[in-house]
């Protein structure tokens, strides 16, 4: 029972900030989809499928916050990049502040537990 619990909280908090994580990938420069899952599980502890990150990059883009463009390739194939939009990028100031104020709040509490 405590590890399904733990795996159930796991998978909750991964997929609450999975958005933050990516408009914070995002702000550094655009991505195309498959390099924007590498970059993730480069920089992170977060091993992504494709069939969570374009859902996630389709509602960001509805929201105003990603915005996508094809580019064509040398190869031939094009590929469809994704760019943080001047709205996301204002969401994830806050977002970032928000962030900050949070862990610190519960890096207090794990202290006082500890």
């Amino acid at each position: 029972m405590e590890k399904e619990y733990v795996d159930n909280w796991e998978a909750q908090v991964k997929k609450g900030i999975l958005s933050f994580i990516v408009l914070n990938i995002l702000s550094r420069k655009h991505f195309y989809g498959y390099e924007l899952m590498d970059e993730i599980q480069r920089v992170s502890t977060y091993n992504i499928a494709e069939g969570t990150l374009y859902p996630l990059l389709d509602r960001l883009k509805k929201d105003g916050l990603v915005t996508s463009e094809w580019v064509h390739q040398p190869s031939g194939v094009p590929r469809k990049y994704y760019s943080i939009t001047k709205a996301g990028e204002s969401t994830l100031e806050i977002m970032n502040r928000h962030w900050l104020s949070l862990s610190s709040s519960i890096n207090k509490v794990i202290r006082k537990n500890s």
